[in-house]
């Protein structure tokens, strides 16, 4: 146990020397950001310089429109697509303690690396508006992008299943998808921190290891290329330094960095994706999403943990939500079955509305941040006002999870980060209050690297620890169970499932809180929900 500590706390010591002497690629308006960091007293590099998919602030989507769907009887009942999530657990609880207490530490390097990313996300948005403004005032006018999806959408829900990534040392959620033409299963991670959807692409030239085949083109019918001349191209970054396009059928290159050098590039495509749309009585058919923007990864590397790919569900054009918009609305929403339920359990992504959500009597909102300049499009934005430890509030400066003028600093909440993170000071008051409150009740454990603070339960049949919540700015309260908040690595040991970063950074609310939750995403009245649920009744 503890070699295996040491040797990922060295990967992570060359983690950060690797990028901290590193900062050639940064513009000069950077140079003053505040590292980042997932652990205390790491402080986290200034990220190097990489080219990314840009998400426009527009609604254009290039997906084809109810008329051009294949040919389907319209009526006024309402369909619903939902998507079961499945646990890969096939341990019995104790190996599963055990597993958890040795993953713990590679999750945590995941998120650390990914926080980085996101970050970088607030920079590029920092400096794109920038750019946007120097056009302004030179009268450059921009190339267009693909017109607007019509706004006519068919009735409906579609339901998927959700897999729990532990057993693969993946603190994601998976969603199997069917996609090309014949309609072949692919395992994509769930992510509401990103746009773009891609999936490893033959021919593979560099590529991660994956659970199934590479996705073929050339053995799809509906598989089409987006050219460079195309106005979605526009949509994605090029690699630095792109090649101008050399004639008229050449393909759109796309080039996503992630802050762990995790990375994928290839060519900017067009698919068809079948999802099962579920009507109100029960039943169900296959439908054909067709035209669907996706990326054709050819060279691939990273943390993605035996996935084929990611699913973007964040607030840009390029994601899988707003593709679907005119099929199914412009809401979404997911309920996360616990780590330690039983393997046949699933977890559920539902996109369009569901009326058993909307009359639950403990449903709670809170609105998304909005009208701020610097706001990255992908995000989803929530104003904290405090933390509450066992009911009672705590005295964190409300300035902590303020939005700067340059972007820095605010919460969002994040399907793909495993734990929460907040922002200094609050993530001091928070394991300082929770240490009061079970002072002279359980043991310090001091000897685990990353998680604080920890406490030693051996012994104790029955142990309460102090449940958290969050205070909203507008009112809302969101209130979790000990099970959301702590994570037991063994039996007898028990720790915080809070990490710290830093003041100029933003504050995440990962999974591991989400945890049997019904939570929705509603973008057009810009409000988050969120459902105390069992998931696994779903």
């Amino acid at each position: 146990m503890l070699s295996r500590h040491s040797f990922i706390l060295c990967l992570i010591f060359f983690f950060v020397k690797a990028f901290s002497g590193d900062s050639r690629g940064l513009a000069a308006g950077n140079s003053q950001q505040k590292n980042i960091s997932g652990f205390s007293g790491i402080d986290f590099p200034n990220p190097m310089r990489f080219g990314s998919v840009s998400s426009s602030t527009s609604n254009d989507c290039g997906f084809s429109s109810p008329e051009n769907q294949p040919t389907k009887e319209r009526t006024g009942e309402n369909k619903t697509v939902k998507f079961h999530l499945k646990r890969r657990e096939t341990t019995t609880q104790h190996e599963a303690e055990k597993k958890t207490s040795n993953s713990v530490l590679e999750l945590n390097f995941r998120d650390l690396t990914r926080i980085q990313t996101l970050h970088k996300r607030v920079l590029e948005k920092k400096n794109q508006n920038t750019v946007k403004k120097q056009k302004k005032n030179k009268e450059v006018v921009t190339s267009p992008v693909a017109s607007s999806p019509v706004e006519e959408k068919q009735s409906g829900q579609l339901v998927a299943t959700l897999e729990s990534g532990m057993t693969l040392g993946s603190g994601e959620y998976f969603m199997d998808v069917l996609v090309g033409s014949p309609p072949k299963h692919f395992s994509l991670i769930l992510d509401t921190g990103s746009d773009l959807n891609w999936i490893q692409c033959l021919p593979c030239y560099d590529c991660f290891q994956q659970n199934g085949a590479f996705y073929d083109p050339t053995a799809s019918a509906s598989y089409k290329n987006i050219t460079c001349n195309d106005p979605r191209c526009n949509l994605v970054s090029s690699p630095d330094s792109p090649t101008p396009c050399k004639s008229d059928n050449q393909s759109c290159p796309y080039y996503y960095w992630y802050g762990d050098s995790s990375n994928t590039t290839g060519d900017f495509a067009l698919e068809t994706f079948t999802v099962n749309l579920t009507t109100s009585g029960g039943s169900s058919e296959l439908y054909n999403v067709e035209n669907m923007m996706f990326g054709c990864g050819h060279w691939n590397r990273g943390l993605f943990h035996g996935a084929a790919g990611l699913l973007g569900l964040g607030r840009g054009p390029l994601s899988f939500s707003s593709q679907l918009q005119s099929l199914y609305g412009h809401s979404f929403s997911y309920c996360l079955v616990d780590r330690n339920s039983d393997t046949n359990v699933s977890s559920k992504l539902i996109f369009g509305e569901d009326k058993d959500l909307l009359s639950h009597p403990n449903l709670n909102f809170t609105s998304f941040v909005a009208g701020k300049e610097n706001l990255v499009d992908t995000f989803y934005y929530v104003h904290i006002k405090s933390i509450l430890v066992a009911g009672e509030v705590l005295n964190i400066p409300e300035e902590t999870w303020n939005i700067s003028s340059d972007g820095a600093g605010g919460t969002i909440i994040d399907s793909g980060t495993t734990l929460s993170y907040f922002a200094e000071p609050a993530y001091e008051f928070i394991k300082n209050k929770i240490a009061e409150k079970a002072k002279g009740k359980y043991p310090v454990y001091r000897d685990f690297p990353i998680l604080d603070p920890c406490f030693n339960v051996s012994g104790i049949d029955n142990v309460q620890l102090p449940e958290l919540g969050i205070a909203f700015a507008d009112g809302a309260v969101w209130n979790f169970p000990t099970e959301n908040s702590f994570i037991w690595l063994t039996e007898d040991l028990v720790c915080l499932a809070i990490l710290g970063t830093p003041k100029s950074a933003f504050s995440i609310i990962g999974n591991y809180q989400q945890q049997n939750f019904h939570i929705l995403y509603d973008t057009k009245r810009s409000r988050l929900g969120y459902a105390p649920t069992k998931c696994a009744d779903i």
